[in-house]
């Protein structure tokens, strides 16, 4: 999968077709080969998750930096 494709799934695509490809996982009855392709693009998706996750992240650490430190110069 290339960056411009996963950038372009939102967190909630992305997180349900990674429950999608966990259930097939689980579910068994793939083959070998399908197996394999479904965990590399199960890999795939929950690092676009990661992502997503981190980066919300990053703006909640910053909007309360930045609160605290208006609290501050009070």
């Amino acid at each position: 999968m290339t960056d411009k494709v996963e950038e372009a799934l939102s967190y909630e695509q992305a997180r349900d077709e990674l429950i999608e490809v966990v259930r097939r996982l689980e579910a068994g009855g793939t083959s070998l080969e399908e197996s394999l392709g479904l965990w590399e693009r199960g890999e795939e998706l929950a690092k676009v998750c990661r992502r997503w996750l981190e980066g919300a992240r990053a703006r909640l650490d910053a909007a309360l930096t930045e609160e605290a430190e208006e609290e501050e110069a009070e």
